[in-house]
């Protein structure tokens, strides 16, 4: 009897150790939960091959063709990422009223330069995709049929807040 007794006494131990004991979770003022930080780590090459190879099995889907990346695209994207969290807003021009394809040009792309999509979120760059594929505008740039190069890079601020940039063209 004594065993017993001892092993639902460990046993309850046990599960109380498992429970969530730091409170509630935090809301925002609309009263829904408040983001979780996806912190980007590791290799950003791997980032980007990642989102590559979701972009190219969305295009595969219907039927298009693959995109590659492009050095100068994704050079577009990593500099208009930092500059919309320098201005704290997703638009799509610059703080010096650069335009997608004026910064495109800037860092010598010369294909021709079909659109960008952009976000201001918490989210993993899988759950930005899906964002992206709900919206017509993003959705037509990512599913363009003349696409042949993508770029795509982020900026992640120290309180966790991603801002990402995803460019499409044709080679040149």
């Amino acid at each position: 009897m004594t065993r017993i007794v001892s092993f639902l006494l460990i046993s309850l131990l046990a599960l109380a150790a498992c429970t969530d004991t730091s409170g509630t979770t935090a809301l925002g003022a609309d009263g829904r939960p408040l983001p979780t930080v996806y912190k980007i780590r590791g290799n950003p090459e791997k980032l980007q091959y990642r989102m590559l190879d979701s972009v190219n099995a969305l295009r595969q889907s219907s039927g298009l063709q693959p995109v590659q990346l492009n050095a100068q695209l994704n050079a577009a994207a990593a500099t208009h990422s930092k500059d919309m969290s320098r201005q704290n807003r997703p638009w799509h021009f610059g703080s010096d009223g650069s335009s997608p394809l004026d910064r495109a040009q800037r860092v010598g792309y010369y294909g021709t330069f079909l659109g960008e999509a952009i976000s201001e979120t918490y989210e993993t760059e899988t759950e930005t995709l899906a964002a992206w594929m709900q919206e017509p505008g993003p959705r037509s740039v990512i599913m363009d049929p003349k696409a042949t190069q993508m770029g795509f890079s982020w900026h992640q601020e120290g309180g966790g807040k991603i801002w990402w940039t995803l460019e499409m063209g044709t080679g040149g």
